[in-house]
């Protein structure tokens, strides 16, 4: 079935093609001039983070995220992204935007303020929502960044594919399979993207305070892991017993949304003995294994965009699957915006791929050798003789990588073809370089960067953070930029305003509402 797929895309036409669509969301922490977390309130000049379009905060007050619009092309993404930096370097004074996934120098939870959004309810339940998560993982978790990369085909393309697969579903319902079948195989291979990607080895002495782990020593100051790719999407990230004793279902929508739902609505007794609230002060919103979707940290979600008010699982209910958000990618500290025009068009052909090749459903076995998989990878991936495991027993990582690299190459031709030029045959030959020198891949690039430097994690991602700064401050953006971003800073502001003035529910009647819903 894969092979009949990939020879279906293979008879698409130039004028057939629509392209990709893509986005990029990319976190960033503030910090000081020593490294260490901004205690100052999200910038004014930047607008309001509850409303703004382009930038708002993720868990913490410090950390920033940074959201492009839709677009059609890896060079319109990385300019928006670009844009967007530029404008944000103009309005930290002496701050700096940290480069790396793991924090900068941070003193216990208290040092990390949490993220406040007015006094709006839809403002109060995004900072009490971050209250939860506080609680229930200790703030240190809210201080690691990293990039999400949305992607959707348009629909020009799904309907002349279900006429090629034949199918008669309504379109809706098509394309949400279609993403489903994409969403398996990227569970499946995800842990190439850890290996190829991964940036975060080291990590600062103060995020490990006082915490069991078993990192190696760096110099005086840092952790490492000597094999590992990505200490983010490891044990120290996001993780603990309530999550882990979900099953949530990524094989078709309705059973996702539902499993998700059953969590959203399932006591879990440790976050009942917390309660919601400490006096008059709300804390967490339910006492469920989760609050809302967003709490179930996966490395690819199936999205929605959702209305004002509606939640994730009713928007895809409602209307389907828009496109797939992947959540597994470090900062590449060496970009001065995190990302590289290489990796986005590697992650087109991937996910594309992902589309076209067979993919059955993950029954439970495979299910939890792919975990598996990719906690390996994550942890000891540049170990020399590690290896996957497999439905015909285990399989060397370098091995398993030149599989899924020499499976892509007619794809990348192919796209080469329908686009012109020859973007993402070169995407994969910068991959496939990383595989057979692994010196390359840039996990190994960090420590070796710090090594040459003589410097720790914290000490080398400012020099390099600040690097990046004098970049974006050396340059100037165009009136015409910067005019707009200054006008979406002031209405995003007005906006916030509007809907503080408007909200004359007492939050604690909206949330009952809410949870009822």
């Amino acid at each position: 079935m894969g092979d009949s797929r990939h020879q279906l895309f293979q008879q698409f036409a130039r004028d057939q093609w629509g392209g990709f669509s893509k986005g990029i969301e990319k976190e960033g922490l503030r910090v000081d001039r020593n490294g260490f977390i901004a205690q100052t309130p999200h910038p004014r000049a930047l607008g309001s983070a509850l409303t703004h379009p382009r930038i708002t905060t993720d868990y913490s007050e410090s950390l920033l995220e940074l959201i492009t619009p839709v677009c059609n092309s890896t060079e319109e993404a990385l300019a928006a992204l670009w844009d967007t930096h530029h404008f944000v370097h103009q309005h930290l004074g002496d701050e700096v935007f940290w480069a790396a996934s793991m924090p900068c120098q941070l003193d216990g939870d208290d040092s990390i303020p949490i993220a406040e959004y007015g006094s709006s309810n839809i403002g109060q339940l995004k900072h009490v929502y971050r209250q939860g998560l506080a609680v229930r993982y200790g703030r240190m978790m809210q201080s690691i960044a990293g990039a999400h990369y949305n992607l959707s085909l348009p629909d020009s393309f799904w309907v002349q594919w279900q006429t090629a697969l034949e199918d008669k579903q309504r379109l809706q319902d098509f394309k949400s399979q279609q993403y489903f079948w994409l969403v398996r195989n990227f569970r499946r291979r995800s842990w190439l993207l850890m290996l190829l990607f991964g940036a975060s080895p080291a990590l600062d002495q103060s995020f490990v305070a006082n915490v069991r782990h078993s990192l190696s020593r760096l110099g005086n100051d840092s952790w490492y892991g000597p094999e590992a790719t990505s200490l983010r999407m490891g044990d120290l990230g996001y993780h603990n017993n309530a999550q882990a004793s979900l099953n949530i279902c990524f094989n078709e929508l309705p059973t996702y949304t539902a499993t998700l739902a059953k969590a959203i609505h399932t006591p879990w007794p440790e976050y009942e003995r917390i309660g919601t609230r400490r006096g008059d002060a709300f804390i967490q919103i339910n006492t469920s294994i989760l609050q809302i979707e967003n709490e179930y940290y996966s490395a690819i979600r199936p999205k929605r965009t959702t209305e004002r008010g509606e939640k994730p699982i009713q928007a895809l209910d409602a209307r389907g699957v828009e496109y797939v958000e992947v959540r597994c990618l470090d900062l590449d500290p060496f970009s001065p915006v995190g990302m590289s025009a290489p990796q986005i068009d590697f992650l087109d052909l991937f996910l594309l791929d992902c589309l076209l090749s067979d993919s059955p459903i993950i029954e439970a076995a495979e299910c939890q050798y792919l975990d598996d998989n990719f906690s390996d990878v994550v942890s000891h991936g540049r170990q020399p003789a590690a290896t996957l495991e497999t439905q015909d027993g285990a399989l060397a990582v370098s091995d398993a990588g030149r599989q899924v690299l020499d499976g892509l190459e007619s794809l990348a031709a192919k796209l080469d073809d329908l686009s012109g030029g020859e973007r993402y045959r070169q995407a994969l030959s910068q991959q496939r370089q990383k595989l057979e020198d692994p010196a390359l891949l840039p996990s190994a690039c960090v420590l070796q960067a710090m090594e040459r430097a003589g410097q720790g994690h914290r000490e080398w991602v400012l020099a390099k953070s600040i690097e990046h700064q004098q970049a974006f401050r050396d340059r100037r953006l165009s009136a015409e930029t910067q005019a707009r971003f200054e006008s979406l800073s002031e209405q995003s502001l007005a906006e916030q305003d509007a809907m503080e003035a408007e909200d004359t529910q007492p939050f604690a009647t909206f949330l009952e509402a809410y949870l009822a819903d």
